[in-house]
């Protein structure tokens, strides 16, 4: 924003410092010239002293105090008030240094707790947040490019090997570049929830995340049933406050996950919905190998899984709990992952509860 040129504020500060001791100056002297005539006037000042004699014998004493006072004050105004601002001057210069891109600058302001300290602080904790923000950011947007790439490449290979091979069986080369296809739909559709939901443009409405429960187990029966898992699925009306689109593929990502990274037969996963006083809980608790607590808390990153990439149906994009931190987050709630001591997850999605009408 453009703006006029003005005094700086140490300049103003100095001028107040002045200002205020002039002030100060002129009211003392002022009684004191008061206290003199008025001694004048009643005889009290030694042998007979004119109010005109007064003036005489202190106006040049009192033009000389002021003018000190005047001096002193802005002088010393000056070095006060650059002591003051020196803090300001460091944060400026922080500031500045985060303009150009370089977020890796922290003020780290020394001395005791005040105003200047506590607005350093804060400053120093935002790019802390906005360096850590950028640093994901990259290796989200490396992570999406080496993702896309993949069935990009598997389909210009393909392609590649039909045309040098006019003979072969188009039927396989059909059904193989189908499913790198849907690999590649996925993705971009999960990139695309994925960054709906960042931005929050969703409409919300009241939601029981009991019955996105049902739906969700329900949906994905069939999948259980080929890999051997049992889906158990209980708990109380959970009403939430959100996007029923958004809540939906958050349990579908959450149940989906726990089918999929599960004991190979007989495998279990265990769907719970509760109600607290101010807050709807979804828990997803599945059997599984078990999982150290440093890979646990890494596991909402984009592109992280929990074991070795799956190559099967339904493996997934890597995407999934990512996709659940971000919908929670847009809802004001919270997620969190605990490895089972006997194998497997828990993950634990808290909402706020429906407001009252």
């Amino acid at each position: 924003m453009d703006r006029a040129p003005g005094l700086s504020v140490r300049l103003k500060l100095t001028l107040s410092y002045a200002g205020f001791l002039m002030l100060a100056g002129v009211v003392l002297l002022a009684a004191t010239w008061e206290a003199l005539l008025h001694n004048a006037h009643i005889g009290v000042v030694v042998i007979v002293r004119s109010r005109t004699d007064i003036v005489r014998d202190f106006g040049p004493d009192t033009v000389r105090a002021l003018a000190f006072l005047l001096v002193f004050g802005l002088v010393g105004g000056w070095f006060l008030a650059g002591r003051m601002l020196a803090p300001l001057t460091r944060i400026t210069d922080a500031t500045r240094t985060a303009a150009t891109g370089s977020l890796s600058h922290r003020i780290r302001l020394p001395g005791r707790s005040d105003e200047f300290r506590e607005l350093a602080d804060a400053f120093d904790t935002m790019l802390a947040r906005l360096e850590a923000h950028d640093a994901e950011q990259r290796r989200f947007a490396a992570n999406a490019s080496h993702e896309l790439r993949t069935p990009l490449a598997i389909s210009q290979a393909l392609l590649d090997v039909a045309r040098g091979d006019p003979d072969r069986d188009n039927g396989e080369l059909v059904d193989r570049l189908r499913a790198v296809n849907t690999r590649a739909i996925d993705l971009t559709e999960a990139l695309l929830v994925l960054s709906r939901a960042e931005q929050g443009a969703f409409t919300r409405e009241p939601v029981d995340l009991s019955l996105l429960a049902d739906e969700a187990t329900e949906t994905l029966l069939p999948l259980a049933e080929k890999r051997g898992v049992t889906l158990d699925t209980s708990g109380d009306i959970a009403p939430a406050h959100g996007s029923q689109p958004l809540l939906l593929q958050m349990t579908a990502n959450l149940v989906h996950n726990a089918i999929v990274h599960n004991l190979p037969e007989r495998g279990t996963v265990w769907v719970r919905t509760t109600v607290r006083p101010r807050s709807a809980v979804l828990t997803v608790e599945n059997t599984g190998e078990r999982l150290p607590p440093e890979r646990v808390s890494t596991l909402t990153e984009p592109f992280r899984r929990g074991s070795e990439r799956i190559h099967a149906d339904h493996a997934g994009v890597g995407l999934g709990l990512a996709i659940v931190r971000t919908i929670t987050q847009a809802h004001g709630g919270t997620l969190t992952l605990t490895a089972r001591p006997a194998g497997g997850l828990r993950v634990t999605v808290e909402l706020p509860a429906q407001p009252q009408r």
